[in-house]
């Protein structure tokens, strides 16, 4: 039979779109072309493909080849296509059955010894191939991430020559049970925090954040324990389930980074450097690949030294945190890369860092405070949930024996407690609650919608930044297991905006 056809998937974004590979010989001057709009290193696959099907010691065509990758107006990119082309130009060529390959989704890039070469963003193929049921062939140096989703359809190849055989003698090829992970942990390690001093507001706000995944912003001079606040945040969250694991993998395997078979259920935790550009905050390039907010995903952004930032970063912010996700386009395609992440920021109060410290004599004028603050965009700040200040200790503090260490055990077990009741309650956590659903699940009653509208007006709030209220109220009942919000947990949520700094600017 002189033509083949064979299964394959192109990577777009974070998407495995389904690519046909079909194979034809003919007759006339011996020749090798690929078509449905190859990229460089696709069309580079001839010669590899060649050189492979040679060193196996297999015999290459001398016919006319002409490979179609379809749909043609699909992009392709990369060596990922070479074995598929390879195994099919054998089926074409009479030299394995074309019924071997009948069903199989075929990924790989090819050696010029026909070995077969690792490929990145091999996670979203096989979550594709599981959810239409098809089996998978893979390189062997993928065989940790096919482990990881336990697809027992899937299968691994070291070389074209393996499978060869492995069609002529019946063996078997290495599959995800062949394949030992170490047992998940089930948490983020927590450090000691018994040398955070003081800060019970702080402390306090980090267990609330943690409780309805609620975007936190904290102002303090250097050394007041804001980063150690972030990594508290971070230790109190649960781990992740299944699902959201293999959401997180998938980004992960996008980019190349290593999943660690042992920590995969833990948050992830980026911390990008001030000097980070947009496009690697929010994603995108040539190619458009995942950014900062979306390797956040189900975890924690912290940004340190937030008003360091250029001010259009930190404005691309607003999409992600509103919709948990980033869209974007290009002339030929789109991706939509998911972002739902707890932003996490911490900054210093001026540039010297020491406004309003009285340990320290601040050197910045109140306009030169005033352009490092308005760095921060009202519509940006909308998007918080909860602003506070983290104020430096008196050295009496400081150097005061710690107390009684933190339970901090005991607060991560209530946090789990109180993330379980919302999603049991709302199917999702407090801060992604919609305008519809805050008048069924956070209502108010009258005196408490009073009180609300008088600090509405006498602050300034948006409606964003009142529902951002209502939905923290809500968690901060949540925590301490009361089935209404009382008007103490209001109060306490709204203390959470009136950060002095801020005040100046809109919320």
């Amino acid at each position: 039979m002189s033509l083949a056809t064979v299964y394959s998937r192109a990577l777009i974004g974070i998407e495995a779109v389904e690519v046909t590979v079909e194979t034809h010989l003919s007759n006339g001057l011996p020749g090798f072309a690929i078509v449905g709009l190859p990229e460089t290193a696709v069309k580079e696959s001839k010669e590899r493909v060649r050189s492979a099907v040679l060193n196996a010691g297999l015999d290459f065509p001398a016919r006319r080849i002409t490979v179609n990758l379809a749909p043609a107006d699909l992009p392709k990119a990369g060596g990922r296509y070479d074995l598929a082309i390879a195994l099919s130009i054998l089926a074409a060529s009479g030299q394995i059955q074309c019924e071997a390959l009948q069903g199989l989704e075929i990924l790989g890039e090819l050696a010029l010894d026909g070995s077969v070469r690792r490929l990145k963003g091999i996670i979203p193929a096989i979550l594709a191939a599981r959810a239409d049921g098809r089996e998978i062939l893979l390189p062997l140096a993928n065989l940790h991430e096919l482990a990881l989703v336990g697809y027992s359809k899937g299968k691994c190849l070291e070389s074209l020559a393996a499978f060869v055989a492995h069609l002529a003698n019946h063996s078997s090829l290495p599959g995800c049970d062949s394949f030992d992970l170490l047992p998940a942990e089930e948490s983020h390690p927590l450090p000691s925090f018994s040398d955070i001093r003081g800060q019970q507001l702080a402390k306090r706000a980090v267990q609330v954040a943690a409780s309805g995944g609620h975007h936190l912003l904290m102002v303090g001079p250097p050394g007041s324990g804001k980063t150690m606040l972030a990594q508290t945040l971070a230790g109190l969250l649960p781990p992740l389930t299944t699902a959201e694991a293999l959401e997180v993998a998938a980004i992960k395997s996008v980019v190349s980074l290593e999943l660690d078979g042992a920590n995969w259920l833990r948050r992830p935790l980026r911390s990008p450097h001030h000097s980070a550009t947009g496009v690697a905050l929010v994603g995108g390039g040539n190619r458009a690949n995942p950014g900062e907010v979306s390797l956040a995903h189900r975890g924690v952004l912290f940004l340190d030294e937030l008003t360091e930032f250029k001010q259009g970063v930190l404005d691309s912010l607003r999409e992600p945190l509103e919709s948990g996700e980033i869209s974007i386009s290009r002339a030929n395609y789109r991706v939509t890369f998911p972002a739902r992440f707890q932003l996490l920021a911490a900054m210093n109060p001026c540039p010297c860092g020491h406004a309003g410290d009285t340990q320290h004599a601040c050197s910045c004028s109140p306009d030169r405070i005033s352009r490092y603050v308005s760095k921060l965009s009202g519509p940006l700040l909308d998007r918080l949930d909860l602003m506070i200040e983290v104020p430096a200790l008196s050295p009496a503090e400081l150097l005061e024996p710690a107390q009684q260490e933190t339970n901090w055990d005991a607060i991560r077990r209530q946090v789990a407690h109180s993330r379980r009741v919302q999603l049991l309650r709302n199917g999702k956590l407090n801060a992604d609650l919609g305008v519809e659903e805050l008048q069924q699940i956070c209502a108010l009653p009258r005196k408490q919608r009073a009180l609300l509208a008088r600090t509405m007006q006498k602050l300034g709030m948006s409606a964003r930044t009142t529902h951002r209220i209502i939905k923290v109220a809500r968690t901060i009942a949540d925590f301490e297991q009361r089935a209404q919000i009382t008007t103490g947990d209001l109060l306490e949520a709204i203390s959470y905006r009136r950060c002095q700094l801020l005040r100046s600017l809109k919320h």
